[in-house]
């Protein structure tokens, strides 16, 4: 008994690291701290953010541009640094204005021979124009695109650095996609086909491959400040049971203020393209009905200044909790 007493302190310090390294301390609407027991490891923020930082310094990476080149080299050493088999796809493509670009899908497999896989998404481009900005003068310029691409990519590089580390129990799949967001502006004939060309374009190779998944979640504009991921309708149609799964676990593990039960309207997002592919898909995007996409959508502000490492914290973790809840 006398020995049991001398070593437990030594287990004590133990359980307790070990409690930290499974609690997430967050606040609820009312300010109160509440813990909830995670089987994901910690995602840490500041690396995302870091991670968002690497790819706006390269600057905006409008397809065909040294810095769209520079960022794809950095994306792929980056992932293949983690232990991902790591492949790029595609092909001469065209955008809607009559141009052409080398789409390059960046695709990345973590223990690829197993069959129970879970498929995470996000767009790598820029959109090459600032055509939602108030001032008309900037609408033909580029922007740093730091939320709108950047952070879905920075949460998707940390969660593999995270998976390298601790293998959940399914495979993982990261796309991230080229030629998202090079679309027809929708204020006189919208075409949802001049958008997501990417995802277009992999949806055709994974039906002629015969690739699965249990389910998809595509990340879009996942670290802006006072972020609200509403239910679009395209999700809550395709994928209800994926809608249900990511929600409830965001709202258990603290996150309720971002992963809110609304629905909202239909948004032609790559996971859109994903469904047509069989795979089961919803969004996670910075979108409401009432107010629309983020605030700095399209224009100059959607910049580094206006990233937030909690709404990077909430997105990654209650992703990473989703992917090793997985059996």
């Amino acid at each position: 008994m006398n020995k049991k007493l001398l070593i437990l302190p030594l287990f004590a310090l133990v359980a307790l690291q070990a409690c930290r390294n499974k609690t997430n301390q967050n606040a609820d609407e009312n300010g109160e701290k509440t813990a909830a027991t995670l089987i994901s490891p910690d995602f840490n923020a500041d690396s995302a953010y870091a991670y968002t930082k690497a790819q706006v310094d390269f600057g905006p990476r409008i397809p065909g541009t040294m810095a769209h080149q520079k960022c794809a080299d950095y994306l792929v050493a980056k992932l293949k640094s983690f232990g991902a088999d790591v492949t790029v796809q595609g092909e001469k493509t065209q955008t809607y204005d009559g141009k052409s670009f080398q789409l390059k899908n960046i695709v990345a497999a973590f223990n690829p021979g197993q069959k129970k896989r879970v498929l995470i998404t996000a767009h790598w481009d820029a959109r090459p124009f600032s055509d939602q900005d108030t001032d008309p003068a900037n609408h033909a310029k580029p922007f740093d695109a730091a939320n709108d691409g950047a952070s879905g990519v920075a949460v998707i590089l940390e969660m593999a650095r995270q998976i390298q580390q601790k293998q959940p129990d399914v495979g993982v799949d990261f796309v991230l996609w080229d030629l998202e967001d090079y679309g027809k502006a929708n204020d006189e004939t919208p075409d949802e086909t001049t958008w997501c060309l990417g995802s277009q374009y992999w949806a055709k190779k994974a039906m002629a491959t015969g690739y699965k998944a249990l389910y998809g979640i595509n990340l879009d504009m996942v670290g802006g400040g006072s972020a609200q991921f509403t239910q679009d309708e395209i999700s809550r149609q395709a994928a209800p049971n994926v809608v249900n799964k990511v929600w409830d676990i965001g709202n258990e593990i603290g996150y309720a203020s971002y992963f809110t039960k609304i629905p909202s309207g239909k948004l032609v997002d790559d996971h859109f393209w994903m469904n047509k592919a069989g795979i089961p898909s919803i969004d996670i995007i910075h979108y409401n009905d009432n107010s629309g996409f983020y605030i700095n959508w399209h224009t100059q502000l959607d910049n580094l200044a206006n990233i937030d490492k909690n709404t990077l914290k909430a997105t990654g973790q209650t992703v990473l909790e989703t992917i090793y809840r997985e059996k």
